[in-house]
C-alpha cells in the first residue's frame, strides 16, 4: 500500500525541523512527539526569547554599575525558563491551531495534527511546563514575578491573532520580547523607560524576522484565510523590513542611551556599537531575502539567533571601560 505525499513519514519528524537535530537523534521514543510539540528540535525560537532577557539584564548592570551571583543565576533562570515557556506556548499555539496546521504543507507533520499526541495529552504537557517555568520565576524579584505573571496574556492571545489582524507578528513580537522587562526587573526590581524602549526595539526585531518567517505560508494562508504582515505587506514587503530593520536599531540605541546615560563617553559609544553591529546583520539578511526561496527564508529567519546576541559582546566590553 502506498503512503499518501502529504503524511507524516512513519518516524514523527516534523518538517521544517533542522536536520539530525537532537530530538530525532537522542531522546527516548516515547519522549519525541512531546519534545517535537515543544519545538525542542527546533531551538531558535528559544534563542528568540531568551536574548531580549539576556539585553534587559545586559543594560540593568550597565544603568546601576553593579553586578553579582544572583545575576549569574537571572541568565540561568531565564534560559531555562525561555526553554519551558517557548515550550508551553508552542504547544498552546499547536493545540488552538491543530485544524489550520493540518491544512499547511509546512505544519501538518506536527505533532497534534499528524496524531502523534492527543489535544488532552498536550493540555497536561502545557501545564506540566508552566508550572516548572513558575518555579523559577518564584525566585525573581517581586516586580520581576509580577511581569511574568502578566506576560501570559499576550503568550494566550497570540495564536487566534491571525484569524482578527493582519498583523499576528505584532502580538508576537508583544510575547516573545517579554523578557526585555523582565531581565531588568530581575536585577533592579523596578521597570523603567530604558527597558520600556528596549522592549519597542524587540517587538520591531520581531516583526523584522518573523514577517520574513510568514512568507514560507504566504500561499497557505492565503487559501484558509489566515492573515499575516507577509500576506498584507506583500510585494512591498522589503520597504517594510527594511523600515522594522531602523526601528530596531534606533530604539535599542535609545534604550542604551537611557540606560547608560550616567557612563564614560567611551564606555556610551561602545554600548551603542551593539545595535549598531546588529543593524548590519539585519542588512546583510535583507540582502539575502527572497520570498520565493523557502529554504533561504528559513535560513535567515534561524540567524537571528546570531543577530540577537551580537549587541551582548558590545554591552559587556562597556561595562568594563
Amino acid at each position: 500500500m502506498t503512503r499518501k505525499a502529504d503524511m507524516p513519514e512513519p518516524t514523527g519528524t516534523v518538517a521544517d525541523a533542522p536536520p539530525d537535530n537532537w530530538v530525532d537523534r537522542f531522546a527516548p521514543v516515547v519522549t519525541r512527539p512531546y519534545l517535537r510539540l515543544s519545538r525542542a528540535d527546533r531551538p531558535i525560537g528559544t534563542w528568540l526569547l531568551y536574548v531580549p532577557c539576556l539585553w534587559g539584564l545586559a543594560l540593568a548592570i550597565l544603568a546601576t554599575n553593579r553586578y553579582g551571583s544572583h545575576d549569574l543565576w537571572t541568565i540561568a533562570g531565564c534560559g531555562i525558563g525561555a526553554f519551558l515557556m517557548r515550550g508551553a506556548g508552542c504547544t498552546w499555539n499547536d493545540i488552538t491551531d491543530r485544524h489550520i496546521d493540518g491544512s499547511v504543507a509546512r505544519t501538518r507533520s506536527r505533532p497534534i495534527p499528524s496524531g502523534q499526541v492527543s489535544v488532552r495529552a498536550a493540555l497536561v504537557w502545557m501545564c506540566l511546563q508552566a508550572i516548572l517555568a513558575f518555579f523559577i520565576l518564584i525566585s525573581f524579584y517581586p516586580t520581576a514575578i509580577f511581569l511574568g505573571i502578566i506576560a501570559l496574556a499576550p503568550v494566550a492571545i497570540y495564536p487566534f491573532a491571525k484569524r482578527f489582524t493582519w498583523w499576528p507578528q505584532a502580538f508576537l513580537g508583544l510575547a516573545f520580547n517579554w523578557g526585555a522587562l523582565l531581565g531588568w526587573a530581575a536585577h533592579t526590581n523596578s521597570i523603567g523607560p530604558a527597558p520600556l524602549v528596549l522592549y519597542c526595539a524587540g517587538i520591531a526585531w520581531t516583526l523584522f524576522y518573523d514577517t520574513i518567517y510568514a512568507h514560507q505560508d504566504a500561499e497557505d494562508d492565503a487559501l484558509i484565510g489566515v492573515k499575516s504582515t507577509a500576506r498584507l505587506f506583500g510585494e512591498d514587503s522589503r520597504k517594510w523590513l527594511r523600515l522594522f530593520l531602523t526601528l530596531t536599531v534606533v530604539l535599542m540605541g535609545l534604550a542604551v542611551l537611557l540606560a547608560a546615560s550616567e557612563r564614560s563617553v567611551l564606555s556610551l559609544v561602545i554600548a551603542i556599537g551593539g545595535p549598531w553591529a546588529m543593524g548590519w546583520h539585519l542588512t546583510w539578511q535583507l540582502t539575502k531575502f527572497d520570498p520565493d526561496n523557502t529554504d533561504g527564508l528559513l535560513h535567515i529567519f534561524r540567524s537571528n539567533r546570531n543577530a540577537g546576541l551580537i549587541p551582548l559582546p558590545f554591552f559587556a566590553v562597556a561595562l568594563l571601560v
